[in-house]
């Protein structure tokens, strides 16, 4: 579901998409394939549609810092080698080491492998000579929230 303003919003079943476009409150955007059948309609299930009036969102709300997460906007990459070796295969690396006073939040964890958090042990990335790709951010939270679900080919052009 996006905003007016064609910012995303949230992942709705697909009956309250019906339930929002037939009370004339969203326009269907994307439709999919699949057929929905009543006694008197026959319409294409909407994929993405459009709220018709502006919702105000605060953009500051918090994500929450999860294993999950944090492989999700690391791509289920290796942050030092740039590896996939699988979910099960990475894990959570301090940039700065919590014995030197890292703590654990969205700017100073990232995914890695186990043989480069082995690798870098209790060193920062400098001291270990082994550079980041990306520099950990904090995402924003809409983001982070429909890519942890997946989604359709007809949503991504509205994720960016």
């Amino acid at each position: 579901m996006l905003n007016a303003t064609y910012e995303p919003l949230s992942v709705v079943p697909v009956t309250r998409a019906i339930h929002l476009t037939m009370n004339d409150r969203a326009e269907i955007i994307e439709e999919s394939d699949q057929l929905i059948r009543s006694a008197h309609l026959t319409m294409s299930a909407p994929s993405v549609i459009r709220l018709r009036h502006y919702v105000r969102i605060p953009h500051n709300l918090p994500m929450p810092l999860s294993r999950r997460a944090i492989l999700t906007r690391d791509s289920h990459t290796c942050q030092y080698c740039g590896t996939q070796p699988g979910r099960e295969n990475l894990t959570i690396d301090h940039v700065m080491p919590r014995s030197k006073g890292g703590r654990t939040e969205w700017d100073n964890v990232v995914a890695a492998c186990g043989a480069c958090n082995r690798r870098k042990g209790n060193k920062t990335p400098d001291e270990a000579g082994m550079p980041l790709l990306t520099i950990p951010v904090r995402p924003r939270f809409w983001a982070m929230a429909l890519a942890t679900i997946g989604g359709h080919e007809a949503w991504r052009k509205y994720l960016r």
